[in-house]
């Protein structure tokens, strides 16, 4: 008696401690066999969408006893009433479920079914075999074996549970994923549209969407805060939607008036969006003031650095770096070292200077074959990420703003 408690006891704390439920399932059963000397056995896990018990843990019923048992409803039914009181195999022939699997069972030499119930619900079965001592079971083996069975039963039922709830995770994580691509095909779909009006800055928005990201990539954002600053970037200019396309649109240098009503973009794209409840909380802040300086100088509202949201200084950067490399209608794109020294003499009066660094960090880090994505060669040619001295000459501009001490393959020599 006292082997049997302390198998009983042993299986409680199998049952709660294991994470392997293959390894619980199969332990409980030796724990269960060896507490009362039994010569063989097996546990089932039953299946209400197939009708079927499934053989998980099995020692000693031979090579030919079936590992899927059908069930039929009445079977369950009875099963469920009788809960986890043993069930002679002999005495039980009335059952379809017996009458089926007759010669399985005694081939088997099987003497006891045990119906696993928890809160009325079928979860499978243990079968048990004969003693080894030639003994019936008696009504203590039969306690200890509900007792035993009923540890099984929470196992099963456990991990039916822990199953369920991966699969729903599983359906949720898949149903959040395709939201986002379609939340992020909707951006690019929108920032074409943006982009339509003005067939000189066709992929503007898109390629501002892909420098603001490379940019907080660079300045280590989680990948969340990476994808929110790229739909900054990608819905910057939606407020253009608004401005009349011959503005957009024209060859030459716009006048004061058409500059004014050029201007209100930023305000009324912080409009447009506002209401949409986006993801990232901020893509409307970096609509409104992506035009803004560190030094005031900016507009709608000429904010001072602090003053600025973060991620609308980075979309500046990315807007004006993006205005620089690509042709404009009364202007070619400008050359690398134009460029480089253009963003780092207004480093700290129109850009944060570590926004700068960040930039060139990333355009540095492709250079020289660190980073082997090709990002910008995509965005702004491969003639141009070829450009002869191009490597000294980000390493002298990020030198002139301090930005190139993070750069860990690239010596200065």
């Amino acid at each position: 008696m006292i082997h049997a408690f302390g198998a009983l006891a042993d299986a409680g704390a199998e049952i709660a401690d294991k994470n392997n439920f293959q390894d619980t399932i199969k332990t409980s059963l030796h724990l269960l066999l060896g507490s009362l000397g039994i010569m063989r056995g097996g546990i089932a896990r039953y299946s209400r969408y197939e009708s079927e018990m499934t053989m998980i843990a099995i020692r000693g019923l031979g090579e030919e006893f079936p590992l899927a048992l059908g069930l039929c409803y009445e079977d369950e039914r009875q099963f469920r009433q009788n809960g986890t009181y043993p069930i002679e195999v002999s005495q039980a022939k009335v059952l379809p479920f017996f009458q089926v699997y007759d010669r399985s069972l005694e081939n088997a030499k099987v003497e006891l079914v045990v119906p696993l119930v928890i809160r009325g619900e079928m979860l499978g079965a243990v079968f048990l075999g004969e003693k080894a001592s030639g003994e019936a079971y008696n009504s203590y083996d039969r306690e200890i074996i509900r007792a035993m069975s009923r540890h099984i039963g929470v196992a099963i039922s456990h991990r039916m549970l822990l199953a369920e709830l991966e699969r729903k995770a599983e359906e949720n994580r898949k149903l959040y994923d395709e939201m986002r691509l379609t939340y992020k095909d909707t951006v690019r779909a929108f920032a074409a549209a943006i982009d339509s009006k003005d067939k000189y800055t066709e992929g503007h928005s898109v390629r501002v969407g892909k420098y603001t990201e490379i940019i907080a990539s660079e300045l280590g954002w989680s990948d969340d805060e990476v994808e929110g600053a790229a739909v900054a970037g990608y819905l910057h200019d939606v407020g253009k939607l608004t401005v009349e396309r011959k503005i957009i649109n024209a060859p030459y240098r716009i006048n004061a008036k058409e500059s004014s009503e050029l201007n209100r973009h930023p305000s009324v794209g912080y409009e447009i969006l506002l209401p949409i409840h986006h993801p990232y909380s901020d893509v409307p802040l970096a609509a409104k003031y992506h035009h803004e300086r560190l030094d005031g100088r900016g507009y709608p509202e000429g904010l001072y650095d602090r003053e600025i949201p973060y991620i609308a200084k980075i979309v500046n950067l990315a807007d004006s770096f993006d205005a620089m490399t690509t042709d404009r209608p009364y202007k070619r794109r400008r050359p690398p070292k134009e460029v480089f020294d253009d963003l780092t003499r207004n480093a700290g009066k129109q850009f944060a200077p570590e926004l700068v660094s960040a930039l060139f960090r990333g355009i540095l880090r492709e250079a020289a074959g660190e980073n082997t994505e090709k990002r910008f060669r995509r965005l702004l040619g491969r003639e141009y990420m070829e450009t002869e001295g191009l490597i000294p000459m980000l390493k002298s501009s990020l030198n002139n703003i301090g930005g190139v001490q993070s750069i860990s393959v690239i010596s200065l020599d």
